[in-house]
């Protein structure tokens, strides 16, 4: 299709928005394929009450009372389900006393707190806040909690995590693949302690089979190949941005495994053309929910928003900035606020142990004061 330009429309996207219009996206793939901007007189989001399944929710995802934050030899809950990914938050106060192998799919771990190790058939990998650590699937691993408490969300998916085609931007942008943590399988000889049983936890179809070894299972003395362990921290990613554009979120994709994209958002410079739109625009994602989970700093676009803090936006509802964010975006230079963006091609559905830390007004937020 070619582009068809009506009434009171300017011609770059996100620049020189009419006063008094707000501009809208509908686009399809996720911002990658074909879009039209819309110019409206009233916010898309300025209504007045949603009744039904696609209300844009909110939750406290801290204060889920997970099992495992109880006792240590109790799973992870999850909390989102698709057939693309499922999400999964733990929150861990001591080392696991068993191992875990997961045959279900990758498993993507967001450290948000706390500080420890992944123990692995590769090595150890420590891990602090920001950090993606990415367990292919099979790798047998259990988790050393060190220091405080240690919440994690985490991503499963069934098909293999990847880095995103970087297409002309080169294989160094968003992040260098030299910052990539990799396992230490020397420091394995510290740990080994026979004499005892040890329990592997094997988990397929969402069930766990037990195999129980009268020997310490991380035996492993050696290994080569291009499938093992690995971790990147926020503070290592580098966000592409345009000064004269505001960029769409799609450009800081860092992770994708079939219908599942997880994106990051990191500190940045703001746009500095006074007739650049500063906020996220408008849209209405047509080909993905949107599961944002606030890690650190000062949301702008959202309020009432704190870290810690889901937001779950379904395809096919408008979502974008909220009236103070408008407001405030004109005063701010660069953005103070980390977040991670896990996208599922298919719809989520929300799990009933998630439901109980949902804040019931968040729809309510895009109102006008």
């Amino acid at each position: 299709m070619y582009l068809i330009k009506q009434g009171s429309a300017p011609n770059q996207a996100h620049v020189d928005v009419p006063k008094g219009l707000s501009e809208e996206e509908h686009g399809r793939d996720g911002f990658r394929g074909p879009a039209s901007h819309l110019y409206r007189r009233h916010p898309p989001t300025g209504w007045v009450r949603i009744d039904g399944p696609l209300r844009p929710r909110a939750f406290e995802c801290t204060a889920l009372p997970t099992p495992d934050r109880e006792s240590a030899d109790a799973k992870p809950i999850q909390i989102l389900r698709s057939p693309d990914v499922g999400v999964f938050a733990s929150r861990r106060t001591e080392t696991m006393p068993y191992f875990v192998r997961n045959a279900d799919g990758d498993e993507l771990y967001f450290i948000h707190a706390g500080r420890g190790r992944f123990e692995t058939d590769y090595g150890l990998l420590p891990y602090e806040p920001g950090d993606y650590v990415l367990l292919p699937k099979g790798t047998t691993y259990r988790i050393h909690v060190e220091i405080g408490s240690s919440f994690f969300l985490i991503a499963e998916t069934p098909v293999s995590i990847e880095l995103p085609d970087r297409g002309m931007l080169g294989q160094h942008a968003l992040f260098d693949l030299g910052v990539i943590g990799t396992p230490l399988l020397d420091s394995l000889g510290d740990t080994r302690q026979d004499g005892r049983e040890w329990e592997v936890r094997i988990k397929r179809a969402q069930v766990y089979t037990s195999v129980v070894y009268p020997f310490y299972p991380m035996d492993v003395v050696g290994w080569k190949g291009n499938l093992w362990p690995a971790k990147l921290n926020v503070r290592d990613f580098r966000p592409v941005m345009s000064a004269l554009y505001h960029l769409p979120p799609s450009v800081h994709t860092t992770f994708q495994a079939g219908g599942m994209l997880i994106s990051t958002f990191a500190p940045r410079p703001l746009e500095s053309d006074p007739r650049s739109i500063r906020v996220p625009f408008y849209h209405r994602n047509m080909d993905y929910d949107e599961a944002l989970f606030y890690h650190q700093g000062n949301f702008f676009s959202r309020a009432g928003i704190r870290p810690g803090m889901m937001t779950l936006h379904p395809q096919g509802i408008h979502h974008g900035p909220q009236p103070q964010a408008v407001e405030a975006g004109d005063a701010k230079t660069v953005t103070d606020e980390v977040a991670i963006m896990i996208e599922s091609r298919s719809p989520f559905m929300v799990l009933p142990e998630l439901e109980t830390v949902e804040a019931k007004d968040y729809a309510d937020s895009w109102r006008q004061p």
